[in-house]
């Protein structure tokens, strides 16, 4: 097999909704705990000014030296404000309140929708997974998220109004892909906040499956306290509360994610194998 082959790229999502309070947040820290348990390297980036990632993690943002501001605005090296976290195997770039200013100091500065994805660059084949957690908005720091990853995963709490504001995100990424990454696509979909007791949980969920196909995730978020609770503690719920029904769901979509990933390499492989050039029967699991 070439040499090229075996290079092992991580994969990048954006979590991404531009409401606020719909699980973006506690779907990256909690998958990204889950994909570190089964031995996968992962890193998050924390790109909101709330810095709840950061705290999500165990890391205090107002004792960090250096943050996501430092990286977009003055080029640090991302590798060099890498904190660990209480899980082996996930680390995470912090945020920090100096962020809230950057939308507005990038505005003048060279290649701005670019800034992040020219400072991960050098670590893509040093983790397996990269998660970039978005702040709630679609200014420049969203931009740049979108502009360094290939996938976009797209939390959708199961309440009224679930899918506002989803038709202006994608318009957004059908821009970004245009102008500056023609690579990106919402390629996973996580259902949270459901409630199995209520007909309108039961109803949204039906309505996004029926929007988003298979990029759903069968696996659904249940409301949980355990899951509320966990980012006061610093820990992701599957350590704070492994037993839990929220840990327990987002370590089924870890799963689900490595089955889906598992099974398209495999086509791959047989493909290679076979010398064929047309690739286009591979899953689209955006590797």
């Amino acid at each position: 097999m070439d040499e090229a082959i075996n290079i092992q790229t991580a994969r990048t999502f954006a979590v991404a909704n531009q409401k606020g309070g719909v699980g973006k947040t506690t779907t990256s820290i909690n998958l990204a705990a889950c994909l570190a348990q089964r031995e996968k390297r992962v890193l998050v980036v924390d790109m909101d000014p709330q810095a709840n990632a950061t705290t999500g993690l165990g890391v205090d943002p107002q004792r960090v030296y250096s943050s996501m501001y430092h990286v977009l605005l003055e080029d640090k090296p991302l590798d060099s404000i890498i904190e660990a976290t209480a899980v082996e195997n996930l680390v995470v770039a912090p945020s920090s309140l100096d962020l809230a200013s950057a939308e507005i100091q990038l505005f003048n500065v060279f290649r701005r929708e670019q800034r992040l994805s020219t400072a991960l660059d050098p670590l893509r084949n040093e983790f397996d997974y990269i998660f970039v957690d978005c702040p709630p908005t679609l200014g420049l720091l969203t931009i740049n998220a979108f502009s360094s990853v290939k996938e976009v995963m797209l939390p959708i709490q199961c309440e009224y109004y679930a899918l506002e504001g989803v038709a202006q995100l994608t318009r957004a990424m059908n821009e970004i892909k245009v102008h500056l990454n023609p690579d990106l696509e919402i390629s996973t979909v996580v259902l949270v906040m459901f409630d199995a007791r209520t007909n309108l949980s039961k109803q949204v969920a039906q309505e996004v499956r029926q929007m988003f196909k298979d990029k759903v995730c069968q696996q659904m978020v249940p409301r949980s306290v355990q899951l509320a609770e966990a980012p006061a503690r610093g820990l992701p719920v599957v350590l704070s509360a492994p037993s839990s029904r929220g840990a327990r769901a987002y370590k089924m979509i870890a799963r689900e994610i490595l089955d889906k990933e598992k099974i398209a390499n495999e086509i791959l492989e047989s493909i290679t194998k076979e010398g064929q050039q047309d690739v286009s029967t591979i899953p689209n699991i955006g590797t």
